[in-house]
């Protein structure tokens, strides 16, 4: 957000003193980002309300996102669900995406997806990014309107040409799988890679599954390596066990068994079961980390009680036990 001058300040002061509902806007927005002034929620919700209750459709909105999120006020659905409608019934593209929001979710409302795709449609029309992307997972779903992947394509794609990451990926998995497209793995690494770029953990995960397998791009094992990491890194737990299968095989980067049981932990200890197994196997072998059968059992329990390591792994520590008391 551009800092605001002291001289802007004073002007946005004077005005909002005399009651100009955008002034008075324009200084809660100061209050709530510390634009200005140091960071004041409370004082902002008092002026986003002085320019609601005079009508102002963008302050009605931010008001109700106090609400919705208890930011300087404290947290009451209803009462945003009452001021998102007043700024939707102006036609603010973004009320009305937080009103589809809260009827999607039943927040402050009767849960309703016919009622929250009527107000997402509304914001799209408009060309709110947000709304045309969950618009696109209620045609995606079947959320309130008849499942239509066509048409969840559709709205994807004004999504993520608007720069939305997670419509741009979805649309990648469309394309990927044929889902209301016709399958094109190139075009889905193209949708993949954009939603990478900005970030999203899902779009690194899935840009590196397409490097590791040679899908839609040239086969490139150190650069999978690459994306996984930077997935891995944000705690994606289907990227960190990804990571760790690089490490303990040696693929696309050098062999490293406690680096695999490094990063099997980590997604390990998110629940991720086929992470939990792979530590379990790599207690059970002591490969990366010092032999426990105890904790190879706890893990590989999680993951496939009937699978043959699982099965191994307790038959040889009952076996010990047994020896044991029979000594």
């Amino acid at each position: 957000m551009k800092r605001i001058s002291k001289k802007t300040i004073v002007h946005y002061l004077k005005a909002a003193e005399q009651g100009n509902a955008e002034a008075q806007c324009n200084l809660a927005d100061c209050y709530a980002h510390g634009n200005g002034f140091d960071q004041d929620k409370k004082e902002a919700v008092k002026w986003y309300r002085k320019a609601a209750e005079q009508g102002y459709a963008p302050a009605q909105n931010s008001l109700g996102n106090c609400y919705y999120k208890g930011e300087g006020v404290k947290r009451n659905f209803k009462t945003a669900v009452k001021w998102f409608q007043e700024s939707a019934d102006q036609g603010s593209p973004d009320a009305q995406c937080n009103l589809g929001k809260c009827y999607l979710n039943g927040e402050g409302v009767e849960q309703d997806y016919a009622e929250a795709v009527k107000w997402y449609r509304k914001a799209a029309d408009q060309g709110n990014p947000d709304a045309q992307y969950i618009l696109g997972e209620c045609f995606f779903n079947g959320e309130g309107v008849e499942k239509d992947y066509a048409e969840a394509v559709n709205w994807y794609r004004k999504a993520a040409e608007q720069g939305n990451a997670e419509a741009q990926f979805n649309l990648g998995v469309c394309y990927d799988f044929g889902r209301g497209v016709e399958m094109d793995v190139a075009e889905a690494v193209n949708w993949y890679r954009k939603a990478a770029d900005q970030g999203h953990a899902l779009g690194q995960f899935n840009l590196g599954v397409c490097y590791d397998f040679g899908r839609g791009v040239e086969m490139d094992v150190a650069e999978a390596v690459n994306w996984y990491r930077k997935a891995a890194d944000q705690g994606l737990a289907q990227a960190q066990c990804k990571l760790g299968e690089c490490y303990y095989s040696g693929w696309g980067v050098e062999k490293d068994e406690a680096e695999a049981v490094n990063w099997y932990r980590k997604a390990a200890d998110q629940g991720l079961a086929e992470a939990q197994y792979k530590l379990g196997r790599c207690y059970y072998s002591g490969r990366g980390v010092e032999e426990d059968m105890k904790e190879a059992v706890v893990c590989s329990r999680i993951r496939c009680p009937l699978s043959k390591v699982a099965d191994t792994i307790r038959k040889t520590m009952y076996a010990s036990a047994f020896r044991i008391q029979g000594a």
